[in-house]
């Protein structure tokens, strides 16, 4: 068995896509819907933008659309599939597109959680802030670290799924544990496929951050929290649709993140006697 750290999705695009289909664009509608409500102008940067299905029908709403990812290969994906928006390679915790480039920054998925340590935390948030115009949106959707308050660990029996795409049947088993120590949810995963192909065993993590945490590093970092919620959202049940208010509870397994740029005003001087 081949093992390697990361995630075969990645590096295999059009697999991403046949696993996780999203024909109704949910995830994209869902940041459009905020940005709009909030009232955030056209140029937004997509971060961890992985395929560029959310980017492209952003794009195609209007929005003037810079789109970042790590992988090469979800790059190229993109750029050959959903054209539109400018593509570009970055790190999320440690990018540099200019000051003052954006009126919002977009992060799906979990991508924020790539960032394990706090030194990668503190990079994205002063990155996102020096992007951002004042004002600026920050709007995010994640795993929820406080799911795991009180609740029994992952569970214990591997989870198994399988799809078929292109006339190959693939299947994987996955292992989920909590690394309290580093306050990681970390990710074992076996795929194998009925084409011959020996499998692959990889390891993923993400960092598991508790709503207060994250409150106090976006104030630590400049930004006024607007709503931090479990739901409805583009991954939760029932899923969100259009016209729904946020919620105003954390108990759900995911966390949606709207945050503000502080505008900062020039002190006063103190009028003369």
């Amino acid at each position: 068995m081949r093992r390697r750290t990361g995630n075969l999705l990645t590096d295999r695009p059009e697999l991403y896509e046949a696993r996780f289909p999203d024909p109704q664009g949910l995830a994209a509608r869902w940041a459009e819907d905020l940005l709009r409500r909030f009232g955030a102008g056209p140029d937004v940067l997509d971060l961890g933008c992985g395929t560029g299905r959310d980017a492209a029908r952003l794009h195609a709403g209007g929005r003037r659309v810079t789109a970042a990812d790590l992988s090469g290969s979800m790059l190229a994906h993109a750029r050959r599939h959903h054209p539109g928006p400018v593509y570009v390679q970055a790190d999320l915790s440690r990018f540099d597109f200019g000051r003052r480039a954006f009126d919002a920054v977009v992060c799906l998925d979990s991508s924020l959680l790539y960032c394990h340590t706090n030194d990668q935390l503190d990079g994205f948030l002063r990155s996102c802030r020096r992007t951002l115009v004042p004002g600026g949106l920050l709007v995010a959707e994640m795993r929820n670290g406080a799911y795991f308050l009180g609740r029994a660990e992952p569970p214990a029996t591997p989870a198994v799924a399988r799809f078929t795409w292109r006339g190959t049947t693939y299947r994987s088993t996955t292992v989920l544990r909590v690394d309290r120590a580093a306050q990681l949810l970390r990710r074992t995963r076996c795929w194998t496929a009925d084409d011959g192909s020996p499998p692959v065993e990889e390891d993923s993590a993400w960092r598991l951050l508790l709503p207060q945490e994250l409150r106090h590093l976006l104030t630590v970092h400049g930004f006024d929290v607007i709503a931090l919620y479990d739901g409805p959202g583009p991954r939760t049940e029932p899923v969100w649709r259009p016209g729904v208010e946020p919620g105003s509870a954390a108990d759900g397994d995911r966390l949606h993140l709207i945050a503000r740029k502080q505008v900062r005003t020039r002190a006063r001087k103190p009028d003369g006697p």
